[in-house]
């Protein structure tokens, strides 16, 4: 599976229902997937899935994986680990406004399950996360460095295959505190 993909416009707008959104999350995170797998898993019926996964490919977020299924079972998996967005050469429009909306609000819902699944984690499990914020007096460019020390430090790091390994999500939210007055430049 490639690295990452920046979408055009088009690809952004599909990616924006956040059905679809969940769809790709759900084949990055878990691997390939049928319909019928993702319908259950996302209480859609499997004509609605078989709409968003065909837009999906359409656009080539996901691709069909030629080694699984039969001519009755089409199974789908991710083509790329990552989204990004022209967002991260400075390009805000309302088309990656609203797909980022649509991430945000998966990244809350993912948080909320999150917490409401604590108590029942493996007790090694229970401590190991966190739910921090920070806030710091740094310029665009310290900022900026600060995010990709971040991202290098998460792409970085090692999957393991050990008996005691499990999926860990790690999210990196960072913007400029939200309600600030900017003097025009």
């Amino acid at each position: 599976m490639g690295s990452s993909v920046t979408p055009d416009i088009a690809g952004l707008r599909a990616l924006s229902h956040p059905v679809r959104l969940k769809m790709l999350t759900l084949l990055r995170g878990e691997g390939p997937a049928t319909a019928t797998t993702l319908a259950q898993r996302l209480d859609l019926n499997t004509g609605a899935t078989s709409y968003h996964l065909r837009q999906l490919a359409q656009h080539g977020f996901i691709v069909e994986d030629a080694e699984r299924g039969n001519a009755r079972d089409r199974w789908w998996r991710a083509a790329h680990a990552s989204t990004r967005t022209d967002r991260d050469r400075g390009v805000v429009d309302s088309d990656v406004e609203a797909y980022l909306a649509t991430v945000a609000i998966m990244y809350a819902d993912r948080m909320r399950a999150a917490v409401a699944e604590m108590p029942f984690l493996p007790e090694q499990w229970r401590t190991v996360g966190t739910l921090s914020d920070w806030e710091l007096t740094l310029t665009p460019a310290q900022a900026r460095a600060l995010v990709q020390a971040l991202a290098r430090t998460v792409e970085e790091a090692d999957d393991s295959d050990t008996d005691d390994a499990a999926p860990f999500v790690v999210n990196i939210n960072a913007f400029p505190r939200p309600g600030q007055r900017w003097d025009p430049q």
